[in-house]
């Protein structure tokens, strides 16, 4: 991983402008992630540590990040003993990942104490440790390794904390030139994999970089590489950057030649390790909680669509059934005609159907166990159930339909929602009854009813809003716009309801809007679509239906193809930030 000893010792480096900061505020966005709010002379920065088994990582940050309403024991622990106290500490220890962070505290006589939380980086390994050093114990981690997990090393809360297995490696600030030659064996190649191996705080990416500089990596030059880097390292000279190149993107802190010499990598360098990492990271973590929280909202509604899709299946065999009515309704009449003829026992009733002109004989089964009178009744009552259920399964299958079309509108949502807005699709399921609330106990806080809106701006500088979810086309549509402003939507697909906030605009931006209606919709693939604009005067709630849903009038209609690129640029004529007042 790039995430190496030799970035961790960069970003320790930066990261002693923390210290003396008083840590105010403690969350605990996603279980493996803790972010920090650090009061430092002049400013308060966010410390985000990250034990996310993909992308683990510790640095400042600006990003946002979304927060459970309940705290999760680990950030309560975390608050208890750190929250208030001041960092006296952040330090690297030798060239590994592992960051040891100091904190003076008060404990809960008023005395002071100790703690120090450790940042292990160590890919799927990666955790965040509270220990108490005066004792060595291990008062909780984000990550609990029990005996089950590993028989060496166990981190569960009231153990002693064991340092990760040591690899023997050589420091590679500390290493004579004599010492590196002879570490080397010249004859069995892969230089970079070897120097990867006996050299601690070196990922592969670095091994390669110290490879190629050394061109044609004799003792000499392949020294002379090692050295220069590592010299660069000693004194903190870092060249912070990340490297785009067709497969994929890379960083360090280390200027990455071998990637850009050959004229297929674009180097982008930033002015400090902290911002060079989160521009590397920044919402890729994101969108892999997003792409699993969604992922598991789409297999749950995919789910009750089908069961709906089943259930209207069912349903209209049952209405063919009841299409039967009137025959059972014959039987019976034919029946009470012909009671003198029969008896119980018989099988069959063969009589003249004497509403056929032909006059031709029908056969009505009968029910041998049963008295002529016995039989008349059940198939009136068979009559009676078919004529009731003819109303009743036909509401059924429209109610079907209706959820289906319910359903089909969070599947678009979920394809483009955000972390936010999965979690108020999900709000949404429970409150409509699909889903349990998973956060039920306790008093609940109170959330805020106000969702945020998609702002874009038009060409010609005209705002349009956009409802991801079925909270927020409520809020945007019911709340939120004038009766004159333009609404537009999908003609019958499932999308995001649309606004435009101006009395007056150009076509372009109708054009744009309608583009945007388009694209956030299930018909994003496709092209010329219809799409429906009206004043929002027009466009009304039934009463009783379901989140998102209403009906319109006096609407026109027109034919877009969406374009991301367009999206993408009405998006960026946004500033960043807005507001929606009525």
């Amino acid at each position: 991983m790039a995430f190496d000893g030799v970035v961790t010792r960069a970003v320790a480096r930066e990261l002693h402008k923390c210290v003396g900061g008083r840590i105010s505020k403690i969350h605990q966005p996603h279980h493996s992630d803790i972010v920090m709010q650090v009061r430092t002379p002049g400013e308060t920065v966010k410390l985000l540590l990250s034990a996310n088994p993909t992308y683990p990582r510790i640095h400042l940050t600006t990003e946002e990040f979304t927060n459970p309403l309940e705290a999760p024991m680990f950030c309560m622990l975390l608050r208890k003993h750190c929250e208030g106290g001041l960092i006296e500490s952040i330090e690297q220890i030798g060239m590994e990942r592992i960051i040891h962070m100091d904190i003076r505290t008060r404990d809960e006589l008023g005395d002071t104490a100790l703690r120090r939380i450790i940042m292990e980086i160590m890919g799927k390994h990666s955790n965040i440790i509270l220990v108490d050093p005066a004792t060595g114990t291990i008062l909780d981690s984000a990550m609990h390794v029990t005996l089950a997990i590993s028989q060496y090393r166990q981190v569960t809360p009231g153990r002693p904390y064991v340092s990760p297995p040591s690899q023997d490696k050589h420091d590679p600030l500390t290493v004579t030139e004599q010492a590196f030659i002879s570490s080397i064996d010249w004859n069995s190649g892969r230089l970079d994999k070897q120097i990867v191996d006996r050299y601690m705080g070196i990922s592969p990416l670095l091994a390669k970089e110290i490879v190629h500089r050394a061109k044609l990596a004799n003792r000499d030059t392949l020294w002379q590489a090692f050295s220069s880097v590592m010299e660069a390292v000693k004194a903190h000279n870092y060249a912070p950057a990340i490297v785009e190149r067709p497969d994929k993107a890379y960083f360090h802190v280390v200027e990455l030649t071998h990637l850009t010499d050959g004229g297929d990598g674009t180097a982008t360098p930033y002015p400090s390790v902290q911002a060079c990492l989160q521009a590397f990271y920044e919402g890729k973590a994101l969108r892999d909680t997003v792409k699993q929280r969604a992922h598991d909202l789409i297999r749950f509604v995919t789910a009750e669509r089908n069961k709906n899709e089943k259930k209207i299946e069912k349903l209209e065999q049952t209405l063919q059934e009841a299409h039967d009515a009137d025959l059972f309704r014959l039987y019976g009449e034919l029946i009470t005609a012909n009671m003198h003829q029969m008896k119980r026992g018989d099988t069959e009733l063969v009589t003249v159907n004497w509403y056929d002109e032909a006059g031709s004989t029908i056969t009505i089964p009968l029910d041998p166990l049963k008295t002529p009178s016995e039989n008349l009744q059940a198939y009136y009552k068979r009559y009676n159930k078919a004529k009731n259920s003819l109303q009743i399964v036909s509401e059924q299958i429209e109610q079907a339909k209706a959820e289906i079309l319910y359903l089909d509108g969070l599947l678009v949502q979920l394809g483009h929602a955000s972390l936010k807005e999965a979690e108020e699709i999900r709000e949404e399921l429970v409150e409509q009854g699909y889903m349990r609330d998973r956060k039920k106990r306790g008093p609940r806080k109170k959330k805020d009813t106000r969702p945020e809106l998609e702002r874009y701006v038009s060409s010609d500088g005209t705002e349009i809003l956009v409802g991801k979810n079925n909270k927020q086309n409520e809020f945007l549509t019911n709340k939120l716009a004038f009766a004159h402003e333009t609404w537009l939507h999908t003609k019958d697909i499932p999308g995001s309801h649309v606004v435009i906030r101006a009395r007056e605009f150009s076509d372009q931006t109708l054009l744009e809007a309608a583009n945007l209606a388009a694209y956030f919709s299930r018909a994003k693939e496709g092209s010329q679509i219809p799409v429906d604009y009206t004043l929002i005067r027009h466009v009304k709630k039934p009463s009783g239906a379901k989140p998102g849903y209403v009906i319109y009038e006096q609407q026109r209609t027109l034919y877009v193809t969406p374009d991301e690129a367009l999206v993408r640029r009405l998006k960026a004529n946004a500033s960043p930030t807005h507001s929606e007042t009525p």
